[in-house]
């Protein structure tokens, strides 16, 4: 059987495709080096199994690997120091039994503890136990432990992490692991976020010896390339690998399991149905904002953990919000937690300083959960769109024009006598709420990241492998206006567009509004007023 591209679990280049991490591998050799202790925090679905399990073998002819998985671990384990000493001792005993790298001396005095015979066999008993392995062992031994989010509730880890501290502090004079990683989602710095219960002790970091992880573990355009090409080899679909990379990573910003699964639909379900009827039609940009589409509309582990976490922190939803559906422009501001939480759980990443949401897809699916909540779709212009949306559908694709002229109408009838501040603040919102039901289903939107201020932003409008480009400002006057017809062709441009659309949100009291058409140069601009 040949390969396929994965997203469940860790992912094996002997059965999937996969992009060459051997890059990143290296870089967090260099810090196994150095002899750093860390933690690589990345969101749900991020590679961090992966990379452990690939690191391990990486790590392979330097060192001796511990690799533990705390999953495997259960409640019980974590009860007392003692049954937590004796779980650790049994996985470190199963971890290094194909390769029977610990003296048999120091392995039996972990039997011991793995079978509970240890009397008052606590956490410092058995680190003396390690630091004389430690000590002895021919080759340093590196510690690698993933999902410590299963720990973090226990006042035992804690204990745990304050001795792995304790003996690098010291290790000049006895003997301690080379390295120590922790993979997990939260931030272990930070644990009081997590902590269910708590403590006044809980409340200091054991883990302030740790050395901060700048590896990026997205993928890159020229990664998600390399993949492709292995695939196209073994394929032959006759794709534009470069492209086809840059439009994924376009959506993606290299999410690892985004990526994944938009190949993995192109490759195994939107194939051969009506409109892909054979890999080289797949493998197109079309195929591409397909899958993309697909995905946004599915229940999937990634979307069901994402949308927990906005349910349990409402400061989390509140940042989410307005940076969306507000257009507010948000700086990093450390030591904010919204924002941290936002960056732990992959929501959001910072760019020139300011938040932005981490993808496209994490931005669709966001908009999609706001636009389509009970409170928005009571809302008089969801109505308004849901009541106009069969017309607008115009030779396979959206007839953007129509869609403009009838929202000028809706807005005037609904809103137009409304105070200033109300329409400045809202207006973006309601072209979004009108817009929702006339694509639901079947196509998607997004903000571009690099024009969202207070006074300009460009929605991106996909729908059956067409885009619109259409720009939303307030009104400042001619000279402001003739600015924004100038960036909007330039991004015509970038999209390879002929044809753009701008909406203003005009408060003089002389206004005009309606819809024109505009001829600059060889591109067509459709200007609505309202």
């Amino acid at each position: 059987m040949g390969k396929v591209f994965n997203v469940t679990a860790n992912c094996d280049p002997q059965r999937h495709y996969m992009v060459d991490i051997t890059e990143r591998l290296r870089k967090i050799k260099d810090m196994v080096d150095r002899g750093d202790y860390f933690t690589i925090n990345r969101a749900r679905q991020y590679g961090k199994t992966t990379t452990l399990i690939a690191l391990a073998s990486f790590l392979h002819e330097d060192y001796y690997v511990i690799s533990l998985d705390f999953q495997m671990l259960s409640e019980s384990d974590f009860r007392t120091e003692e049954t937590f000493a004796g779980a650790f001792a049994r996985e470190i005993l199963f971890s290094e039994e194909e390769s029977n790298f610990i003296p048999e001396n120091i392995a039996n005095q972990l039997r011991n503890y793995a079978d509970g015979v240890v009397e008052q066999a606590g956490l410092a008993k058995l680190f003396a136990v390690i630091s004389s392995w430690c000590g002895i062992s021919e080759k340093p031994v590196v510690l690698l432990i993933d999902e410590v989010d299963q720990a973090s509730n226990y006042q035992v880890f804690l204990d745990f992490l304050g001795l792995l501290r304790g003996y690098y502090i010291r290790r000049a004079k006895r003997p301690a692991f080379q390295s120590v990683i922790l993979a997990g989602v939260y931030d272990i710095k930070n644990l009081r976020s997590k902590f269910v219960k708590e403590r006044e002790h809980s409340t200091n970091n054991p883990w302030n010896i740790a050395a901060d992880f700048l590896v990026d573990m997205s993928f890159s355009a020229r990664e998600i390339a390399g993949m492709l090409q292995e695939y196209e080899a073994d394929h032959v679909t006759g794709m534009d690998v470069d492209a086809i990379a840059e439009l994924i990573y376009d959506y993606t910003s290299g999410y690892p399991y985004l990526v994944s699964r938009i190949c993995k639909l192109l490759d195994e379900q939107i194939v051969g149905t009506r409109d892909f009827l054979s890999q080289t039609a797949v493998w197109t940009a079309n195929g591409v904002v397909t899958a993309v589409g697909k995905i946004v509309t599915e229940d999937n582990t990634l979307f069901e953990s994402l949308e927990d976490k906005i349910r349990a922190f409402p400061d989390l939803r509140e940042l989410l919000h307005s940076l969306l559906m507000n257009g507010k422009e948000i700086s990093n501001v450390p030591g904010n937690i919204a924002i941290g939480t936002a960056k732990m759980f992959g929501f959001v990443r910072i760019e020139n300083n300011k938040v932005v949401v981490a993808n496209r897809i994490f931005e669709m699916r966001l908009y999609n959960m706001f636009l389509t909540s009970s409170e928005m779709q009571e809302s008089r212009m969801y109505s308004a769109g849901d009541r106009d949306k069969y017309q607008f559908i115009k030779d396979n694709g959206l007839d953007m024009k129509l869609i403009l002229e009838r929202f000028v109408v809706a807005f005037d009838d609904l809103y137009g006598d409304q105070p200033q501040k109300f329409v400045e603040e809202d207006g973006r919102r309601y072209f979004l709420l009108y817009l929702r039901p006339i694509i639901n289903g079947t196509g998607n939107y997004y903000i571009e990241s690099r024009t969202r201020n207070q006074e300009r932003t460009d929605v991106i409008i996909d729908y059956r492998g067409n885009q619109y480009v259409c720009e939303l400002k307030i009104w400042r006057g001619n000279s402001y206006n003739e600015r924004g017809e100038n960036q909007l062709m330039a991004y015509l441009d970038y999209y390879h567009l002929k044809k753009g659309y701008m909406l203003s949100f005009n408060f003089n009291k002389k206004k005009e509004i309606g819809v024109k058409e505009i001829v600059l140069d060889d591109k067509v601009l459709i200007e609505a007023v309202v």
